[in-house]
């Protein structure tokens, strides 16, 4: 038996022992495959080039097989010859991978996987990580694209997975010319709010995957800021793509379905938060009978979350459950709460300041170490008046910046001060 690169030969001719090994021929009556039951006797036969019939040297034999292994489809390849029939054992690759296509402007759906399986004759959906058969069906994609005008360079990557960290499939990536996202059209109806929003995606990467969904979100979310609750926008891939030298674009077509316009019912308070229902609604700019537009409802939430920062619960979680009322399109909001730890006063910074305007900052700070961590102090101790007017008339003077590091081991919170000169 011989073995080349995984195949191995079994001759079961009888041959004039003067024959060279070299010089040996036979001609198979029928050619089979065993082994690899997901690929047909045909399909092997083509991407082999054998034929029943024809005379073929060991030599050009060992070269068909090996064509199977350099597919990287295959670990195994082992043949044998019986003098009539021709049989060929093959061991399926321990791991193939799907194909993820990037940023190929190509039609969606099972089209492109049959017109790549049409081009490789072992293309079944997935690829080898090296190999003819990545290689074939890298250069089929390629083909695709210039049947749509489009001439480009397409890079294969391992493609990990981030929460199983491991590959699971390859990602096929065009690197030049550059595929950015085209003019994105809307209805007559759309809203110049998220014309404007949608006017500023274009010229930004395009993702086959991705770009519709986030077109559409974007879209949608400006809808649903205004009160629009239940707005939907379609998003299609127009097919008219330009493609030029320097870069390809993929134009959108957006349709939107805005649907009612949602007011306000009721905000209510779970009665265990810090915050009272009365002190909310006291505050509150958004009242019963409102437009439920998001931006001003969200700051009741960003109020709520406050209260719990100045109060040292600095991870409270702010929930508000909203319920349609789809008949009178309405929404009443539930807002609980979960507070967390308490978190107290760590390390003050005090950054680009000389060392005696630091000094006097420390010295007028009015949160030791070891307090209850009250993030509204900060603006309150800088918003002071006749206080300090040595100070005052620094604060007034620059533009106060302040970020926290909060130190979950020890609860508490280290924070940096840095005052910067107004523009």
């Amino acid at each position: 038996m011989r073995r080349i690169r995984g195949l191995s030969l079994l001759l079961g001719l009888s041959l004039p022992a003067a024959t060279p090994v070299c010089a040996q021929q036979f001609q198979p009556a029928a050619i089979h495959f065993t082994g690899a039951p997901d690929y047909s006797d045909s399909e092997l036969m083509a991407a082999t080039r054998l034929k029943p019939g024809e005379t073929l040297s060991q030599a050009e034999m060992n070269q068909r097989s090996q064509m199977l292994m350099d597919s990287g489809l295959f670990d195994g390849v082992n043949y044998k010859f019986n003098g009539h029939e021709l049989t060929v054992s093959l061991t399926p690759a321990a791991q193939l991978y799907e194909v993820r296509l990037e940023n190929l402007p190509l039609p969606a759906g099972a089209d492109v996987d049959a017109k790549i399986r049409a081009r490789c004759a072992l293309y079944h959906g997935k690829v080898p990580s090296q190999g003819t058969a990545l290689d074939d069906a890298r250069s089929a994609l390629e083909d695709l694209l210039k049947a749509q005008g489009i001439t480009a360079k397409i890079e294969v990557t391992p493609l990990t997975d981030r929460v199983l960290r491991e590959v699971t499939a390859m990602s096929f990536t065009i690197t030049s010319p550059p595929v950015l996202i085209g003019a994105i059209e809307g209805d007559a109806g759309l809203d110049p709010d998220a014309a404007k929003l949608l006017g500023t995606l274009t010229g930004g990467a395009y993702d086959r995957q991705e770009s519709a969904s986030a077109i559409a979100r974007d879209a949608e979310q400006v809808y649903r800021d205004k009160g629009y609750l239940e707005a939907e926008v379609q998003v299609a891939q127009a097919t008219e793509i330009a493609a030029g030298p320097d870069a390809v674009r993929v134009p959108f077509k957006v349709s939107p379905q805005p649907g009612p316009l949602y007011k306000v019912e009721a905000i209510h308070l779970a009665p265990d938060m810090i915050v009272t229902q009365a002190d909310f609604d006291k505050q509150s700019l958004t009242h019963p009978g409102d437009v439920a537009n998001a931006v001003h409802i969200r700051e009741n939430w960003h109020f709520i979350e406050r209260q719990y920062h100045n109060r040292g619960y600095m991870k409270a979680q702010v929930t508000p459950t909203p319920t349609l009322n789809h008949a009178q399109a309405t929404v009443s909001y539930a807002v609980s709460a979960v507070p967390g730890p308490v978190y107290t006063m760590g390390k003050l910074t005090v950054e680009n300041v000389s060392d005696d305007l630091r000094s006097a900052i420390v010295a007028a700070w009015k949160m030791p170490p070891g307090a209850v961590f009250n993030e509204g102090a900060i603006l309150g101790f800088f918003a002071t008046h006749s206080v300090n007017p040595q100070l005052e008339r620094v604060f007034a003077a620059v533009n106060v910046k302040y970020t926290l590091r909060l130190n979950d081991d020890s609860r508490t919170v280290d924070t940096t001060i840095r005052l910067e000169k107004k523009s």
